[in-house]
């Protein structure tokens, strides 16, 4: 008897066939979930039992793992078990050496042969890497072609998707100007707003607390960024310098003296409740927050008063350096796609996010891009 699963990742839907103790199959996403399923439970033999079920805890784990992979391209998945002992003794021996290629790294499928005992077998190689039933547990989109080219890839997407995982695992230690490449070949258009900004200056701050990065998000929220600049120095300026205002002085702060640095009911109100949130530890500190994924960060920002999915997409970009964060409701964003793209009007959050796909894994970058654009707009207007 084997059991199936499906489970959500950045880059869609995937499956996972087991048996009683390790994994058999892993099925990157299809164009369709029939197909999906099909291409999971194929090649079974005839008289094996498959039927879905719910992941025991082990193949959970896997499951999280493989989705941190995919997130953040910096997850381990060496220590999952696997069963390959229907496959032939060279290709179990090609399955073993490239489980061993770490993220952010590739070979050749000739270097390959030459690790496994066997120079001048790359083609044989090849078929081992076209057969391979778990893919990025035994990592064969880390194989490349002679001379640094792609070669060949059989899941859903071919080249397209092994290039995008390649991209997710290199923006785990990113060299920005191979982001911008990559969005360049991408996207010749926003190429070409590229070449006018120049190197991208995205730069995540370091060592802010979870509620110094919330309060000035809070204040900056709706506003232009002198306004927005303005307020949030008068309301630093209520407090001694130095050190961010703790949550324990913000609490104890007279609403009128809040009020009188310029917030407004609604964000004074929501700042005094970010505040109870951090005094009582309901919310994450920035390391936890580090280990987390983007939806679970969002969903647990979002319970504070006025923290909406713009802000803690503000957090994810500014605070967590999260690369892949397209913030569609940001009037920049709009306006600056409008502009790049010589549109009337501004897009809808459904065409920015259809648009995006394309700039996946780097959509952080391209979203500050956007941002430039609307500053080179009000420059050329002085």
């Amino acid at each position: 008897m084997r059991h199936y699963c499906y489970f959500t990742t950045t880059i869609g839907a995937c499956g996972l066939l087991w048996n009683e103790s390790a994994l058999e199959r892993l099925q990157l996403p299809e164009k369709t979930r029939a197909d999906l399923e099909k291409r999971l439970t194929d090649q079974m033999n005839p008289c094996t039992e498959v039927e879905l079920a719910a992941a025991p805890p082990w193949v959970q784990k896997a499951a999280v793992s493989i989705q941190r992979l995919l997130q953040h391209g910096n997850a381990d998945l060496a220590s999952i078990p696997i069963d390959v002992s229907h496959m032939p003794p060279f290709f179990q021996k090609v399955y073993a050496v490239t489980r061993t290629i770490p993220p952010g790294q590739t070979t050749s499928y000739g270097a390959l042969a030459e690790r496994v005992g066997s120079p001048g077998a790359a083609r044989a190689v090849g078929q081992a890497m076209g057969r391979n039933p778990l893919p990025l547990i035994i990592p064969c989109h880390r194989v490349l072609a002679a001379g640094g080219k792609a070669g060949g890839f059989s899941a859903f997407g071919g080249l397209v998707t092994k290039q995008q995982l390649l991209a997710i695992e290199s923006s785990a230690s990113l060299d920005p100007a191979q982001a911008v490449d990559y969005l360049k070949t991408r996207d010749p258009v926003l190429g070409q707003l590229m070449e006018r900004v120049g190197p991208c200056r995205l730069q995540p701050k370091h060592g802010t607390s979870v509620f110094a990065a919330l309060a000035e998000a809070i204040v900056y929220q709706q506003l232009h960024g002198k306004a927005a600049a303005t307020i949030f120095a008068r309301f630093r300026g209520l407090y001694p310098e130095g050190a961010f205002p703790t949550p324990a002085e913000v609490l104890r702060t007279p609403e009128e003296s809040l009020r009188a640095a310029g917030l407004s009911r609604s964000k004074m109100l929501s700042l005094l409740d970010l505040a109870d949130h951090i005094q009582r530890g309901a919310l994450p500190e920035m390391a936890e927050l580090a280990q987390m994924s983007d939806e679970a960060v969002i969903e647990a920002l979002t319970q504070v008063r006025g923290i909406g999915p713009w802000t803690a997409e503000m957090l994810l970009i500014f605070d967590l350096g999260r690369l892949d964060i397209l913030p569609v409701t940001d009037y920049g964003v709009r306006k600056g796609f409008a502009l790049t793209f010589r549109k009337r009007d501004l897009p809808s959050a459904e065409t920015l996010i259809r648009h995006g796909e394309r700039w996946k894994p780097f959509r952080s970058l391209a979203s500050w891009y956007l941002w430039r654009a609307v500053d080179l707009e009000k420059l050329a207007s002085e």
